[in-house]
């Protein structure tokens, strides 16, 4: 049995595998233009706010290397919030991305990394590297270097892509695409319950530490994880870019993308690699970040009324880099010295206004209606 009795059919798209923008094209290009300006908006904004407020300007000389009038600002710039803002773009934009892959593969409209167990596998690459080498006190990263650094990503991005793998070999013996979300979140506790296993038998402050990153934060990466964290999702998004019409072959499930010659071995391959690349180096990094995987493809489909992936991967870019951005910012709670648990930002903020979005777009709802 294949992927494809798995699969939710997309009612609207019965007779076409892509439905194009309703949008004109300069409107389209409009809602780009005002996705780009809106990211770099909010990317100058979390430079700005905080425990303490910098002037836009003083940011600029510092960004351009000029000398700015106060030295703590440069200082906190470039070794706080210029980090923690590149981070959150990334982890927006992969997220958001690998969201979509999931959704497409599944063709479900709550799949995504977090759903699917994706993350939890992740998670557990994580734990077996950090409690088992990793340095009692300090941050959850502290005493790794740059080399455990790399082993920190490569066994998220494994740990995520085995849990994949185990999900795509069930969907081959289900019908029912419920029931596949259901194994996958299956899949999930068991690498929780390892999880546990391994914090049971760590030191208190090991423990302490693994809890506060599982509250999810763009603020512990250092531009030295960086130079990792960056190419890894340059080369999920990258696959993920070409992947897109293949995406939209499938959008009618295995047998009309079989049928144009799409390779689907090679796509779920792809998928898998891409989603895992995306998904295992944010979480890794960041934690289990929630929300942003699911919501943002749901997002960018309302607002260009399009299925077509070649704009709507782009549009998670954006979108997801945006979210990402806004969340960190209301975390760090401007103008104070309180820090919010980033996954209960987005999930308290995000969510409501998620559903009211979607509840109100028939279009949506037809759009995965069994």
């Amino acid at each position: 049995m294949t992927l494809e009795n798995t699969q939710v059919p997309y009612r609207e798209q019965a007779a076409s595998p892509i439905r194009p923008s309703v949008r004109p094209l300069s409107l389209t290009a409009a809602i780009f233009v005002g996705l780009v300006m809106l990211l770099m908006f909010a990317f100058v904004l979390s430079l700005a706010v905080g425990s303490v407020n910098i002037p836009v300007g003083q940011i600029a000389t510092v960004l351009t290397g000029g000398t700015a009038e106060n030295a703590a600002h440069a200082n906190i710039v470039y070794k706080f919030r210029l980090p923690k803002a590149l981070t959150a773009v990334m982890a927006g934009a992969s997220l958001g991305v690998s969201g979509l892959l999931m959704q497409t593969m599944f063709r479900n409209p709550i799949a995504g990394p977090y759903v699917l167990g994706v993350s939890a596998g992740a998670s557990l690459g994580v734990a077996l590297v950090v409690l088992s080498v990793g340095t009692a006190g300090g941050t959850l990263l502290a005493g790794l270097g740059w080399t455990g650094d790399v082993a920190l990503a490569g066994s998220a991005a494994l740990g995520a892509g085995v849990t994949l793998g185990v999900v795509l070999l069930a969907a081959r013996h289900v019908r029912s695409s419920t029931t596949l979300l259901i194994l996958g979140l299956m899949f999930g506790y068991v690498t929780n319950a390892v999880v546990s296993m391994l914090l049971h038998f760590a030191v208190a402050e090991r423990i302490q530490a693994y809890v506060n990153w599982t509250f999810g934060s763009f603020s512990a990466v250092t531009l030295t994880q960086l130079s990792i964290v960056g190419p890894v999702v340059a080369a999920g998004l990258l696959l993920a870019f070409a992947l897109s019409k293949s995406l939209n072959a499938l959008l009618l499930g295995e047998r009309y993308a079989r049928s144009l010659g799409v390779p689907l071995h090679r796509l779920r391959a792809g998928i898998v690699v891409s989603t895992a690349l995306l998904a295992g180096v944010v979480t890794a990094f960041c934690g289990p970040i929630g929300f942003i995987g699911i919501a943002v493809p749901h997002l960018c489909r309302i607002l260009l009324r399009t299925s077509d992936h070649r704009l709507l991967l782009p549009a998670c870019v954006l979108v997801g880099g945006t979210v990402a951005l806004v969340a960190a910012i209301i975390a760090e709670v401007p103008g104070s010295s309180v820090i919010l648990p980033l996954n209960a930002v987005l999930a308290a903020l995000g969510a409501p206004v998620v559903i009211w979005i979607v509840l109100g777009q028939r279009s949506l709802r037809d759009s995965f209606a069994t």
